[in-house]
């Protein structure tokens, strides 16, 4: 049987420039494990000794069953081995084990003497225990013998020839000779391995006079104290020692997945996952017969829960380990239970159809929603990477809190309908919206069908004077929910257009102040909808975003890691699976940072994956460094992929590049980090370094201020050559317009004189940062402190050279202080703040730090994109945007999943020229 996994747990206090080398995750399929029975063991062993030498009679000593899912046989390994009963022992049969007459009155099927059917058992509840991941391995391997005869293999052996076609494996190392050993020994994951070389196959065995077939679905024998494992009865055989055992393909509950306990409560506890993970374990650890259906996924949820017949469990996907990936069921995999009940998804409107399973003709346009977008990067890559693949992903709708990212955004997406509003608020005017379209009957409505109101029209008529006093709605303008007059009344509001006003004298109107103006609001809401200013359900295609969750940042010292959704700060990964659930895109991509994976054991992208399965979508989890993709930084990032059962769950882009590699990855999700196995790794470019990224753009000093400026010399590597390509050509369109040539935000943030001074002070050399500025001692494990009896020198203004904050930062044993960057180094990670106070962000050779350009440019932004707002505030927008050559391969695989031309593998490669 299988045991509780015992990895060891990783170290939360782990440095994050610690050395974590990237390789591909591996499949660790659960063997059979057998040391919670070792007791047991020892007990059969005594009672056939002592009956060997003795007549005298051997019984358990049973409890009366109780009202749960385990039957008597799974409570035997707790019973004491008392002498009430004579046994016989046959040199051909099993020796049978005597059961208490009082556990035998437990079961009145027992009590018949007769071979029968044995009905669906009670539905288990959810313990409260602790239960592993995975199936896991045992290094104690053992032997035992089966030796109850009311536990055996059933009927006539199924024919040599038909055996060896249907397993072929168990007859390649067959011993010939039948007396010889049944079990040999062999390395498996470092571990020992029992191989059992089988004699013969069965169709049935009996167990308390069950009788068990090929198919079923059973409870078996789980840990001690823990729940029973579930499994679905695969193959039943005979070694050629005689000992009987049969094969389960194991279903998962949710707290086995990576959803694990504490989000298991987002799952029905009656829904398992599928999975091709199977192992052989002794007949005797069967506890009883279950019904187990399968049924089709769908995201009306209501219409699902109705198809689902009485059972005790039942399943709709498969889960794999291998990046921790939920999906749809495999062909192989559906339909192998008589208890199936559709292979159409339906949802409650008609809206999935079974022609759209098996269709490959996709339409090409898809419409985005880029949540806490920023300034764009995620979206804009997506894009991108679409357009190269042959789909036109359009950024429909983005919304963000930050104004200075919504000009941005507007600036580089002059179609898209840009929100400055919270994700919450934006959830709230989604429901509205809603609510307004079906009032005036719009749902389903074409522009024709409709009367719109021509802007000429919406001013009124002016020859009309408006009586004093009285003001007249001209026009409304646009939605919000929230409170925009900061007066604490919180609704839905309209901005209007006055008749006779200007604009500056539009104002934010609730609702509650309009009822009058009805047919205004109608004019606004028919006009809104068919320009889809907000999107309803099923408009959108793909849902993007980060949420931010400053409640697990390292930096928080109040960190909540009982209950990490209780703080408002992590709030916002509900929000944006609340607006998946109402808008229920086809496509779902949540990003967000490691920590995520690191604080509290994972909880929060565990409820993110776990959340996205109880709404029926599949799921996929996978980390990704931003330098395999081509930028000269690190950067690893979490992605989380979500897909309707209708559609093909994407893949992860392999990488393209080599990376210098750093930070640290909890040990449970080693296996989701994106990497090459050694044959892929060979075709890897070079990993690219700072100067691969911005060695051609021209010197500016710390005063710069214009916005834009013009190239200086031509581009010399291939990454400079495509940040300075037109839009055209990055969507892979022949191009017909040229590059810019003038570059924009080639701005540094300016530093003060103290700061100024210390770095043009700071050597132009590799490696060099406060340090070099003299004063300090250096010991040998790397801590720095003052010189004693040396005078600290001073700055022009009186203030220290080497100031405090710089010694004391990472107790001494930092060199990032006012720290060079050098031209052959990958950086970590782009980061929000410009400040060379505890980071390594000061140019090579010029006296500034690295530009908002030469961010953006190892982030990968393309030179056209423009970003607005203060110098400090585009800083912002850089350092938290998705690296745009991550967001770019993620967009090829996306489009490739639309288009249904790939397989269901969690991996892809990039085309050669992409």
């Amino acid at each position: 049987m299988n045991m509780r996994d015992r990895k060891p747990k990783p170290k939360e206090d782990q440095s994050e420039e610690a050395i974590v080398e990237l390789k591909p995750p591996k499949t660790s399929k659960p063997k059979s494990s057998k040391s919670h029975l070792k007791k047991r063991k020892a007990d059969d062993e005594k009672l056939i000794n002592s009956s060997s030498s003795s007549a005298s009679i051997t019984q358990i000593d049973a409890k009366p069953l109780t009202n749960t899912s385990k039957s008597k046989r799974s409570k035997r390994k707790e019973k004491k081995l008392t002498k009430k009963a004579e046994m016989d022992v046959d040199s051909d049969e099993s020796v049978c084990l005597e059961i208490d007459q009082e556990e035998e009155n437990e079961d009145e099927l027992v009590n018949t003497g007769e071979v029968l059917e044995l009905k669906p058992v009670k539905t288990v509840q959810r313990k409260g225990k602790s239960r592993s991941l995975i199936y896991s391995n045992s290094k104690n391997k053992m032997k035992r013998t089966v030796i109850d005869t009311n536990c055996k293999l059933h009927g006539e052996p199924i024919p040599v020839n038909e055996a060896r076609l249907k397993w072929p494996h168990r007859y390649e190392d067959k011993v010939k000779d039948n007396n010889s050993a049944s079990t040999s020994s062999k390395k498996v994951n470092d571990e020992e391995e029992e191989v059992l070389v089988v004699r013969r196959h069965y169709q049935q065995a009996v167990l308390d006079n069950i009788i068990y077939k090929l198919g079923d679905d059973v409870f078996i024998q789980g840990d001690t104290g823990g729940e029973d494992y579930i499994g679905r009865i695969v193959e039943f055989f005979e070694t050629t020692d005689k000992r009987a055992f049969f094969t389960a393909r194991w279903f998962f509950r949710a707290e086995d997945t990576v959803i694990a306990e504490k989000n298991a409560s987002l799952v029905d506890e009656k829904r398992l996952f599928y999975s091709e993970y199977k192992n052989d374990n002794p007949l005797d650890c069967i506890t009883s017969k279950i019904k187990i259906v399968e049924v089709s996924p769908d995201v009306d949820l209501v219409a699902k829960k109705q198809t689902i017949p009485s059972c005790d469990f039942y399943y709709d996907m498969e889960y794999s380990m291998t990046y921790s990936t939920f999906s749809n069921l495999k062909p192989e995999s559906s339909g192998t239970s008589s208890n199936a009940v559709s292979d159409v998804p339906m949802s409650k409107n008609g809206s999935f159809k079974k022609a759209s399973l098996n269709s490959n003709a996709k339409n090409s346009n898809m419409k985005l929603l880029d949540l806490y977008a920023g300034c764009g990067g995620m979206s804009t890559g997506l894009c991108l990477g679409a357009a190269v693949s042959g789909v036109n992903l359009s950024p429909s709708w983005a919304v963000d809190f930050n104004k200075y990212a919504c000009q941005s955004l507007r600036e580089n997406h002059p179609t898209s309908q840009v929100r400055n509003e919270t994700a919450e608020n934006f959830l709230m005017v989604l429901k509205e919206w809603l609510k307004l379209c079906t009032k005036f009957s719009l749902l389903g409505t074409s522009c024709e069908e409709t009367l719109v109101t021509n802007d000429e029209d919406d001013v009124g008529d002016d020859d009309a004077p408006t009586p004093s006093g009285v003001f007249e709605v001209a026009k409304l303008l646009e939605i919000t929910y929230g409170d925009p007059n900061n007066i604490k009344e919180i609704g839905l509001y309209f901005k209007v257009q006055w008749k006779g006003y200007g604009p500056e004298e539009d104002t934010w109107e609730p609702i509650s102040g309009l009822m009058d103006c009805e047919e205004r609001v109608r004019e606004f809401v028919t006009r809104g909808y068919h320009e889809n200013i907000l999107p309803l359900p099923g408009d959108v295609d793909v849902i993007c975003g980060g949420p931010p969750c400053q409640g697990i940042s390292g930096f928080n010292r109040f960190r909540n890691k009982v209950e990490p959704l209780q703080d408002e700060k992590n709030h916002q990964v509900v929000v944006f699976m609340d607006i998946v659930e109402f808008l229920k895109p086809r496509y779902v991509l949540m990003e967000n940072v490691v920590d995520l994976l690191k604080f509290s054991k994972g909880f929060l992208g565990r409820y993110a994956i776990g959340r996205l399965v109880s709404l029926d979508y599949q799921a996929r989890l996978g980390l990704m460094a931003a330098g395999s993709y081509g930028v000269p930084q690190f950067r690893m990032r979490v992605f989380l992929w979500g897909a309707l059962p209708t559609e093909v769950l994407p893949s992860y882009p392999l990488p393209s590049h080599e990376v210098v590699q750093r930070g640290v990855v909890p040990l449970e999700f080693e296996q989701n980090t994106v990497a090459c196995d050694s044959d892929h790794r060979r075709h890897l470019k070079d990993a690219l370094i700072l100067s691969d990224a911005i060695r051609d753009l021209p010197p500016v000093t710390n005063d710069e201020s214009r916005d834009q400026i013009p190239y200086v010399q031509a581009a010399e590597t291939d990454l400079q050559k495509l940040l300075r390509s037109c839009k055209q050509k990055l969507m892979g369109i022949i191009a017909s317009e040229e590059p810019s040539p003038m570059l924009y935000d080639h701005l540094p943030y300016r530093l003060n004189k103290d700061d100024f001074e210390r770095v043009s002070r700071v050597p132009k050399k590799k490696g060099a940062n406060f340090r070099d500025l003299g004063g300090l001692v250096i010991h040998d494990d790397n801590r720095v402190e003052l010189a004693k009896g040396v005078e600290r020198e001073k700055l022009s203004s009186g203030k220290f050279v080497v100031p405090d904050y710089a010694i004391s930062w990472k107790k001494g044993y930092s060199t990032e202080p006012f720290g060079r960057v050098w031209w052959d180094e990958t950086v970590s990670t782009v980061v929000t703040r410009a400040q060379p106070h505890n980071r390594v962000i000061t140019h090579p050779e010029q006296d500034r730090v690295l530009t908002v350009r030469e961010n953006a440019r190892i982030q990968g932004f393309p030179d056209y994109y423009k970003l607005s707002g203060p110098v400090k505030e585009r800083y912002i927008q850089v350092g938290n945007a998705v690296s745009v050559p991550v967001a770019r391969a993620l967009g090829h695989a996306l489009a490739v999943a639309h288009q249904r031309s790939g397989s269901s593998d969690p991996l892809i490669k990039l085309p050669l020229d992409f």
